[in-house]
């Protein structure tokens, strides 16, 4: 089975539940937490892991009950579990059985049953979970609010930047943990992962923090059916940008949120919400701004540790937004080796008309000169089309820039047609550090065969409309301080 059968299969039954008043989140924690009891047996029967939830509380305990039985055991086995501590616990934090009709819980179970759902070769969680989101975005309408890195993507970084098993992994926007299980699997198969101790401690150098309790729930189960069991506060559900707590970490590799500003609730110890802000108020941030984004990467920039390496996913604006965004490019290339820049192709994100990059960059320590000497960008934008359906993006679309980013041997490079070095003088030189850099000829000016599709095209309108009224804001913003 595929991922997109099985999220087909999954989300013909959301239906079923959704017409009887079962909401669409209700459905999603109860799927979730149906599937982490099934694969947690299966865990131990086929693989032989031993189960870390109690006697009375696994599938085998409902997966033959019908009726008010059936209710009343599952009613009482998320009770039990949400009193476990550890990750059992956090993953079924204030667990409740929502779905109220016997015989519609019956049919659930059994269709899961049906299934052997750990030998699939998809993240069953994460597929299950990023496709019914896209499912109910088409169904209402909206965006899905969150933008969910490709697999292909994901594991070209992971390839690229190469996390050895000595190494501690973060992501601070983590979702349900894609990059941390691509991680793992990498880091597995290193040769010193044969070592027993090495391979015991490997499970100890992952972690990751989101925003959303429920995705944070979903990468816990993720991790856990992996055998990522290691430690019990894996995955945190806070607010990343808040601060990391003094902690550090030798790789990062994230794709955090894309909406231009996300404001935060100050709450005093009463409980009672004292005020609401657009911006960070951070000692260990160098400038102040109410971009996400850029927030993003001064969090990462702080909390990487030294000689650490980070690949980061993140849109255009950061690449050539004045201001905070020309102060932090500034301080990127003094402080770190932003040695490499992919440029996404559009058309691989839920949202239509994103424009997307990955920043590589490395932390050096302090130094009077600058720690970049040259960044080299791939454009895999230009002239290359995708979509999420028809012509989604695969790995052996990335093996041309995974070959030329050189793993481990980056002063080996060459430069080739979509791939260029630009030395630090000439950045520096661009007005406002503008580090959005195009240099082959864009065909679809003459191909109509090659434009975009019209909602693609309406997205990108869209999104630049809303770039120049931000613009536009911070100038009236600026002009009303200066009167008297």
């Amino acid at each position: 089975m595929n991922a997109q059968t099985l999220v087909a299969k999954v989300w013909n039954f959301a239906h079923v539940l959704r017409d009887q008043g079962v909401s669409y989140q209700a459905y999603i924690s109860q799927i979730s937490y149906l599937l982490f009891l099934k694969m947690d047996e299966e865990r131990v029967t086929q693989i032989g892991e031993a189960s870390m939830l109690p006697d009375g509380a696994r599938w085998s305990d409902i997966k033959d009950l019908t009726g008010e039985a059936l209710s009343l055991r599952y009613t009482r086995l998320l009770e039990t579990l949400s009193k476990q501590g550890g990750i059992i616990g956090a993953i079924f934090l204030k667990a409740q059985n929502e779905i109220q009709d016997p015989a519609k819980l019956r049919r659930l179970v059994g269709l899961i049953d049906s299934e052997v759902w750990l030998g699939l070769p998809v993240d069953v969680k994460g597929d299950i979970y990023e496709g019914l989101l896209a499912r109910n975005a088409e169904d209402v309408k909206s965006g899905a609010g969150q933008y969910f890195t490709p697999r292909s993507v994901i594991e070209a970084m992971v390839e690229v930047v190469d996390p050895q098993p000595d190494q501690t992994v973060h992501d601070p926007a983590c979702g349900t943990a894609g990059f941390l299980l691509a991680a793992w699997e990498h880091m597995k198969r290193n040769p010193k992962a044969r070592d027993r101790a090495v391979y015991s401690a490997l499970k100890n150098k992952f972690s990751g923090v989101d925003i959303v309790p429920e995705v944070v729930r979903l990468a816990a189960m993720n991790l856990y059916l992996h055998g990522i069991t290691g430690v019990d506060s894996i995955v945190e559900a806070k607010d990343a940008l808040l601060g990391a707590g003094g902690k550090s970490y030798e790789i990062v590799l994230t794709n955090p949120p894309f909406g231009r500003k996300q404001s935060y609730r100050i709450v005093r110890d009463d409980g009672e919400i004292d005020s609401e802000r657009e911006d960070y108020d951070r000692q260990d941030f160098f400038v102040t701004t109410s971009n996400k984004q850029l927030n993003f990467l001064q969090h990462i920039m702080t909390v990487l540790a030294p000689e650490g390496e980070a690949a980061v996913v993140l849109p255009d604006n950061v690449l050539f937004e004045g201001g905070a965004g020309e102060t932090i490019r500034r301080r990127l290339l003094k402080n770190f080796d932003f040695h490499t820049l992919l440029r996404l192709p559009t058309g691989i994100f839920y949202k239509q008309g994103v424009k997307a990059n990955v920043l590589f960059f490395d932390k050096k320590p302090p130094s009077e000169t600058a720690a970049t000497k040259d960044l080299w960008i791939y454009d895999l934008r230009t002239n290359k089309r995708f979509t999420l359906k028809e012509r989604p993006m695969a790995k052996s679309d990335l093996l041309d820039f995974i070959e030329s980013y050189r793993s481990g041997r980056r002063r080996e490079r060459e430069q080739a047609e979509r791939f260029r070095r630009f030395p630090l003088e000439t950045l520096l030189a661009r007005d406002k550090v503008n580090l959005d850099i195009f240099w082959l000829k864009d065909d679809t000016l003459d191909d109509p065969d090659l434009l975009p599709p019209p909602d693609e095209v309406a997205a990108e309108i869209v999104e630049s409309l809303q770039t120049a009224i931000d613009r536009f804001r911070g100038v009236a913003t600026a002009l009303s301080g200066t009167q008297t």
